[in-house]
């Protein structure tokens, strides 16, 4: 697939770069969608993808989510995204780390980076040995460590604005929630929704992340399937895992009523917020309620404050629930109204820059 021949929905990006360093076996893409807005940030996947075309097709498709999340978030920042096409526990090396800073700081700021999929604090650290431009550092070294707290805490706090809207109280209390996913965000979501005094019934494909939950919440239950979990009697289904979750075939066994989760890129295609309105699912859309994530590490360019940066996350509810009901007011789906509101913001503030440039 070339990039300029890309799918309709994945094409629009200022840039696109192809990183290799031989000798620690990097090979890396890093896209940005847009600088209208600011440098672009968006974190690193390191993923073994079963081809270099799936691994471009992912560094487009969530670039783009990055510049809408950014936006909606209220930052003065693009979106981007980069991938590392290996698998983590048996690629990832200092030499290859290093390697990727060098072709982060080679942009010279139009790209900032941080952690995602694959990638964790400690490896952050290392990449800014070699680059200016990396977000998500360990606390000793100047950052805001890890970013899924927040994240976690934006999906909640979406959620409670979803049960709001759609049975009238912004609490989880009594209804039972399904996680599909137990990684870093996943576990702090159990969490918050544990301590709401909801039921979570949670899946994913580890067998460490079952016994995390069998020995960290005990008051959680798990399934062994995501197929199993969504025809479930779950009132809120929580993809929180890899984006696609939610296609044709899962919408239409899904048995919950709201859908609000931390993956990136839920729906698996254009149409199926449709789909979703259709069957009277309530669909509030991902890189809106993830954004806290991405909110504590933007705190962190200008000199990291955990309270100012949950504070700015907490925003995540009101803006939810103002998304949910113009969505009502306009007779379209959730999705489609945040896309509009995100899609103003860059056209309108992006006329004082179209594209970024480092000073």
């Amino acid at each position: 697939m070339g990039v300029f021949e890309a799918p309709s929905n994945l094409t629009g990006h200022e840039e696109v770069v192809f990183c290799q360093d031989k000798a620690s076996g990097l090979r890396a893409i890093i896209a940005i969608y847009s600088t209208a807005l600011g440098p672009a940030l968006g974190g690193t996947r390191f993923y073994p993808y079963a081809s270099e075309a799936d691994a471009i097709h992912d560094a487009l498709d969530l670039s783009k989510g990055m510049a809408y999340k950014n936006a909606l978030a209220g930052l003065d920042l693009g979106g981007g995204k980069a991938v590392i096409w290996g698998d983590p526990d048996t690629d990832k090396s200092e030499a290859l780390l290093r390697a990727y800073g060098r072709f982060v700081e080679s942009l010279g700021g139009r790209y900032i980076t941080a952690c995602d999929v694959g990638t964790y604090v400690s490896d952050m650290d290392i990449v800014a040995k070699e680059s200016r431009h990396v977000t998500g550092r360990s606390e000793e070294n100047g950052g805001a460590g890890d970013s899924s707290v927040l994240t976690a805490f934006g999906v909640y706090s979406g959620m409670r604005a979803a049960a709001e809207h759609k049975w009238g109280t912004p609490s989880l209390k009594g209804r039972t929630v399904g996680v599909a996913g137990i990684g870093k965000v996943g576990r702090h979501l159990v969490g918050h929704l544990v301590e709401d005094g909801a039921t979570v019934v949670a899946t994913d494909i580890s067998e460490r992340a079952h016994d995390w939950l069998k020995e960290n919440r005990p008051e959680a239950s798990f399934v062994g399937s995501t197929k199993e979990l969504i025809a479930s009697d779950i009132d809120v289904y929580a993809p929180c895992a890899l984006g696609g979750a939610l296609n044709d075939e899962s919408v239409g066994m899904l048995r919950a009523s709201v859908v609000v989760g931390a993956a990136n890129n839920q729906l698996a295609h254009p149409g199926v917020e449709k789909l979703l309105a259709e069957r009277g699912i309530l669909y509030a859309p991902d890189y809106l309620v993830n954004s806290g994530g991405v909110i504590q590490v933007a705190d962190e360019i200008g000199g990291f404050n955990f309270a100012r940066a949950k504070r700015r996350a907490s925003h995540i509810f009101d803006i939810t629930r103002d998304i949910l009901r113009t969505a009502d007011t306009e007779a379209i789906p959730p999705a489609l109204a945040a896309d509009r509101i995100a899609e103003r913001r860059m056209a309108d503030c992006g006329r004082l820059r179209s594209i970024y440039l480092a000073h």
